[in-house]
């Protein structure tokens, strides 16, 4: 007596693995970062430009997933790409200047995340652009901290009154305070003694008052007020 068959199973689709473009002028660290990130179950690095300019070309022959790049790079700097190419391609600027204005003008110009080297381990940095590829923000606590501590040394009594606040209530703006520090909606939480889910809540209410749709916007109009 024959059996009949069972159903067929099929095997899962493979994940491709995200496809980045690391730019540094520095040949040891773009070397060093290209080398690291390719060890990394799903990543791929697909180009490494020395300069702005090529990184330009890169992004525009390669479209990869997501672009790391430094600031200060000779003929166009990182700041520049980042606009020219964030609103095609997600932007996670690596680089070695923790400067407030620098980080600021980052994510003015639409660089989603922001990791500051010898700030970071391997983990954080993976994280940060598996986060900044599928849409979302990486600010570091570094770079965070930076931003609020130029926002509190150059404001004065007369500038402080007067600051906006988007109608935000007190608690968004402490929540809103913390994600300027750079912290996750668990660390929030904890902090504030609520629920992930109701940090949440308040992060979609800020987003939607400050009109942006990213924690790194977020932080860059806040501190800006």
């Amino acid at each position: 007596m024959s059996t009949a068959p069972g159903p067929l199973t099929s095997e899962p689709a493979p994940v491709a693995p995200l496809r980045l473009v690391v730019a540094d002028d520095n040949p040891v660290v773009r070397a060093g970062m290209s080398n690291l990130l390719s060890t990394v179950p799903g990543l791929s690095v697909v180009g490494s430009a020395p300069d702005g300019r090529a990184a330009l070309a890169m992004v525009d022959q390669l479209r990869p997933d997501l672009a790391l790049l430094d600031v200060r790079m000779p003929h166009v700097d990182g700041i520049a790409v980042a606009q020219a190419i964030a609103a095609t391609v997600p932007v996670l600027m690596l680089t070695h200047s923790d400067e407030p204005e620098i980080i600021a003008s980052a994510l003015a110009a639409g660089a989603r995340g922001y990791v500051v080297h010898s700030e970071f381990d391997v983990d954080e940095i993976v994280a940060a652009i598996r986060t900044v590829a599928a849409g979302g923000a990486h600010l570091s606590p570094a770079a965070g901290r930076m931003l609020a501590r130029s926002v509190s040394a150059t404001a004065t009594p007369a500038q402080s009154a007067p600051r906006r606040t988007w109608g935000l209530s007190q608690r968004e703006q402490e929540v809103m305070e913390l994600i300027a520090e750079g912290r996750t909606n668990g660390e929030i939480a904890r902090t504030c003694f609520l629920s992930e889910k109701t940090v949440k809540n308040h992060v979609n209410r800020i987003f939607a008052k400050l009109c942006v749709t990213s924690r790194a916007e977020a932080v860059s109009v806040w501190l800006r007020r």
